[in-house]
């Protein structure tokens, strides 16, 4: 059997293949997030290798005997977060997470400092990625960066406590602004402008290949072999595209998970940065893929059921039997709870509704909130396009994608083809997995196929002229938002 790992911002998965790539078990283990102040956000490293350890505890409870197939492990994980490691590889600090935004001082820094970066990385400096955090800590906590002998990625650092060994795949390495990305390799030039060197960095390998084998001690406390494998891995995007056969150029995805994200494969090196668009290497050999983001997603459906009390499957319930005339007069919601990435690259941007009247009650607030997620989704899109890259189809995965409501507005907005897979909700942790069967040995052609579709949902005509419009409304709102924000100094 194959295990894969995929550690999220919310939550980590666990996820058991069989040697035919169908899933044997899943099980994940819920993470808390810190927020000191405004625009922090954190997470414990010690959290994540105690949650690690239980899910491996209830896997093999529930596994039995057959916990000792497990012949090889992937990993996956959110991307940016920032592991300071000192020379005895205690962790020095909280980790700072991919949507914290207090470093945008940091990355205007950069820019300058580095005239070569858009170039070498493929991508704007922006607060979400490891570069500029390391700025902050060096400006803000100097006896921190000082005491740092190595900065490891979330999924990375989690490796090194299963193999002893500091080592990071190129997707995710790429999300760092230290990686040239055509060449998958470290930049010299811009760990230097960072005050750091090619020694503070892991090794780098293929998300496919073998990175190493569990430390004894793990694989004792574990109940597995020692010669199990730990695979490259991905970055949770590049893993959640193997996880749902996204890896031939063309094939896409959208991901509604606490992030958003348009994810398209490239067969070369094509960075956009002038339009915020992000260019990172595949977790697979030989492609690269462009990326949109956005920073609040599903993470705006869930900051609104808290809000108002109610749990999502029974809000979605209430949405779905709105009229068409209460959509039409709903607010419209700017999703930008912990500002934004793609297209705007503004960390200052806040969450909106625009146009509430009497009429709204929650449900529709709640439509407001899904349709304000679409838009930003739409707008990832529209930059893609913009880019010279051609989208048809996508598939769609992450907690959004159980909404069958939430699928077809996608469409209907999108005007493309939209198609959930069976298990899509574990893109990560499946494409994790797939990668551990890839550094098993195992061929693409073997592993790489894309799941079973559940269901393909296909734009409704007659809905477009209605979205558009509330769509350039979105639009206009953001501009007018900046402006006043800029206006107000």
């Amino acid at each position: 059997m194959y295990l894969g790992l995929d550690f999220g911002t919310s939550e980590i998965k666990a996820l058991l293949t069989d040697e035919h790539g169908q899933i044997v078990l899943s099980h994940g283990m819920p993470l808390s997030i810190q927020r000191p102040h405004p625009q922090w956000s954190e997470q414990s490293a010690d959290e994540w290798w105690q949650a690690t350890n239980d899910l491996i505890t209830h896997l093999r409870q529930q596994c039995g005997a057959r916990w000792q197939e497990v012949k090889a492990i992937g990993l996956s994980g959110q991307m940016h977060g920032a592991v300071l490691l000192d020379a005895a590889g205690q962790v020095l600090r909280p980790v700072i997470l991919w949507n914290d935004t207090r470093s945008a001082a940091e990355c205007a820094e950069l820019e300058t400092a580095a005239p070569n970066l858009h170039a070498v990385t493929g991508n704007l400096a922006m607060p979400g990625f490891t570069a500029p955090k390391l700025l902050w800590v060096k400006k803000h906590e100097p006896e921190i960066f000082a005491k740092t002998a190595a900065v490891l990625l979330p999924k990375d650092y989690i490796r090194f406590l299963m193999t002893g060994k500091k080592v990071s795949d190129m997707s995710d390495a790429a999300g760092t602004l230290w990686l040239d990305v055509a060449r998958r390799d470290w930049s010299d030039e811009i760990l230097a402008v960072c005050g750091l060197k090619r020694s503070h960095m892991p090794e780098l390998t293929e998300g496919s290949d073998n990175s190493g084998t569990l430390l004894p001690e793990i694989a004792q406390q574990w109940g597995l072999s020692e010669s199990v494998i730990v695979a490259g891995g991905g970055g949770d995007n590049a893993a959640s595209a193997v996880g749902v056969g996204a890896v031939r150029p063309g094939d896409a995805f959208i991901s509604l998970g606490t992030s958003g994200v348009v994810f398209v494969v490239n067969e070369a090196y094509r960075p956009a940065p002038e339009l915020a668009v992000h260019c990172f290497c595949h977790a697979l050999p030989g492609r690269w893929h462009q990326m949109s983001v956005m920073l609040s997603a599903a993470a705006c459906l869930s900051w609104y059921c808290k809000l108002v009390g109610v749990k999502e499957a029974e809000l979605l319930q209430e949405i779905e039997a709105l009229s068409a005339e209460a959509r039409a007069e709903a607010p419209i919601f700017l999703p930008y709870l912990s500002g934004e990435r793609t297209p705007h690259n503004d960390p200052l941007a806040s969450g909106i509704f625009h146009g509430i009247r009497h009429s709204a009650d929650r449900a529709v607030m709640g439509y407001a909130v899904l349709e304000g997620v679409s838009f930003g989704i739409a707008d990832g899109v529209r930059v893609l396009q913009e880019s010279g890259t051609e989208i048809n189809r996508c598939s769609l995965l992450g907690g959004g994608a159980r909404s069958t409501y939430w699928a077809q507005l996608l469409a209907d907005i999108l005007q493309l083809e939209i198609v959930t897979h069976k298990g899509g909700e574990s893109g990560g942790a499946l494409g994790a997995a797939r990668l551990a069967a890839l550094a098993d040995g195992k061929t693409e052609a073997e592993v790489c196929n894309k799941p079973e579709t559940d269901r393909v949902y296909r734009p409704d005509a007659r809905q477009f002229d209605r979205l558009n419009r509330r769509y350039q409304t979105f639009r206009a709102l953001y501009r007018q938002d900046e402006a006043f924000r800029n206006l107000a100094g």
